[in-house]
This record gives structure tokens, sequence and C-alpha cells, in this order.
């Protein structure tokens, strides 16, 4: 039996439509089981055959994360703590998400799984203990760093984008810091494909769509498509600024790029281009952007 745990989220929507779809003997469950209380998890295990656990639970708000550090390290470290210690006990293999921004940023080239993490805001931080915390505590885990997550269900830049570009005649937008972006349901694709291949390569993998772009370009193509698909009927100027022109309570790295090789190799994945899978995106959501 798979648990699947966030399923409300964006990341969880995803992967439980696929273990829908795919017929897939689960159980999943979201703020009513809270992964801070561990008795409540022990509790909700007990008479339940688990064999794996996909964790995609966590404080994702970077900029509030600034306000209230207790609550974000309670959430992202101290509840995978709780779960990698559940999935020790049952035996259970553990899929966990991490981030891009356990990495500090000064690195040129693309950070691979051996880079040693050096988070800048307390989200980082906070899921860099997640990292050590599962590491210190069970042997069968799979971590996956993704980054600049977006999807059908929840706040993510995409739909802010779309939003904005409705709403304003010229916007500014970050082009100094780099990455890549990563579609949710290519994420969960890659989940269900490491249960379905049941491997005992454990560790930390990176996954992303491919390519390395900056915000701005991002943002650049989200308006080409949304005006493209018919959700934008207007002209947007979209300028690139500095990040010091645009400040925030978070620090940003200026470079999280991942090297993609590992999973690929492993797992045997195809990267899709991140044109691809936003095209793919905003022409299936465009009822809901």
């Amino acid at each position: 039996m798979i648990w699947l745990i966030g399923n409300k989220g964006m990341l969880g929507r995803e992967v439980e439509k696929l273990l829908n779809r795919q017929k897939k003997y689960y159980v999943a469950t979201d703020i009513e089981v809270d992964i801070t209380n561990y008795e409540q998890l022990k509790e909700f295990v007990s008479n339940k055959p688990i064999s794996w656990i996909i964790n995609c639970a966590a404080y994702t708000s970077v900029e509030n994360a600034e306000d209230e550090p207790e609550l974000v390290f309670k959430i992202n470290a101290d509840g995978p703590l709780n779960i990698a210690d559940i999935a020790g006990k049952k035996n259970a293999k553990l899929v966990h998400i991490s981030t891009d921004y356990v990495f500090d940023g000064e690195k040129k080239e693309a950070y691979v799984e051996t880079d040693i993490p050096n988070p800048i805001n307390i989200y980082g931080k906070s899921k860099f203990k997640s990292e050590k915390n599962i590491a210190e505590t069970v042997k069968a885990y799979f971590i996956i760093r993704s980054a600049w997550l977006y999807g059908q269900n929840g706040n993510n830049f995409v739909r802010t984008m779309i939003k904005l570009f409705k709403e304003k005649s010229k916007l500014k937008v970050v082009a100094d810091q780099w990455g890549s972006p990563t579609y949710a349901y290519d994420l969960a694709e890659v989940i269900i494909r490491i249960i379905e291949i049941n491997p005992v390569t454990y560790g930390i993998y990176h996954f992303t769509n491919e390519g390395k772009i900056n915000w701005y370009q991002f943002s650049t193509e989200v308006y080409n498509l949304a005006k493209i698909g018919g959700l934008i009927t207007k002209p947007v100027e979209i300028l690139p600024i500095e990040t010091g022109q645009y400040p925030t309570k978070a620090k940003r790295p200026a470079n999280t790029y991942l090297s993609k090789e590992k999973i690929s190799r492993h797992f045997n994945i195809s990267l899709k281009p991140w044109k691809e899978s936003l095209a793919h995106f905003i022409s299936t959501s465009r009822s809901g952007l």
C-alpha cells in the first residue's frame, strides 16, 4: 500500500490523479493527519500494510517563512523526521520532496547531488534540515530536489503572472536568478516511476524540466503562450531587472540550476524541455487560468 501525504497540495493532487489512473492501492491524507503529531501518524498506520510513503506536505511560502521560522521548521523538518521514523518502523520506502533552495547559488555550473548545501533563507534551511533528518533516521529513502514548481492547483508563478498580465500593462521581473521550472505533473510521473521500478539506489536526486532560464525569460514565455491561447488580449511590457531592484524578505540564490544526469541515468527518465511542459500546462488549463 502507498501512503500519499499532502494530497490536497499542488503536487499531491497530481500524484493522486496518477495513482487513481493507474489503479494503485493507496491511502491519502492531508492536514487531517498532522505530520507534526507523531502519535497521530503512528495511529493512522497501525493497521495498514504501508510499503511506500510519498511526502508532498510542506510549508512552501518562501517569503512568509522569514516571519515564522518556528512553524516552518516544525512542518518542514520535524514533520519529515516523524514520517521517516514511521517509515523505518513499517519497513516502508520514503519519497520526500526537497528544493533547489538548499543551495546558496554561488556556483556557476549546474548543482549536482553531491554539492554541499548552504541555504540562505529560512525555507531553504528548513528543507535542508528535513533532508538531514531523513538521512539520519531511515535508509530506504528517495529525496527529490525540485524547483520553480507550478501546476493546476494552488498559487504558483505561472498563475500569478497570468493574473498580473490581465491587470497591468507593465511588469518588472528579475532576470539575474537562474534555474529551471518544473511542471507538477511531470514530477508526479517521476515519483510514480520510482515506485514502479522499486529500486534500492537510495539517496538524493534532482529533477526539474530541462533548460536553464531566469524568471524574466520564464515570464516572457508565459505571456507569449497565454496570448496565443487567448488568455491575454492586450499588450504587456515586461522589463528585466536585477535582484537588488526588487527587494524581498527572503534572500534568493542567483543560480540553482540542477543537474538531472543522475535521475535520468538511474531511472531511465527522459527530461521534457521546460517550454514544452509549460505549453502543455497552459493549453490544458485555460479554463482555470
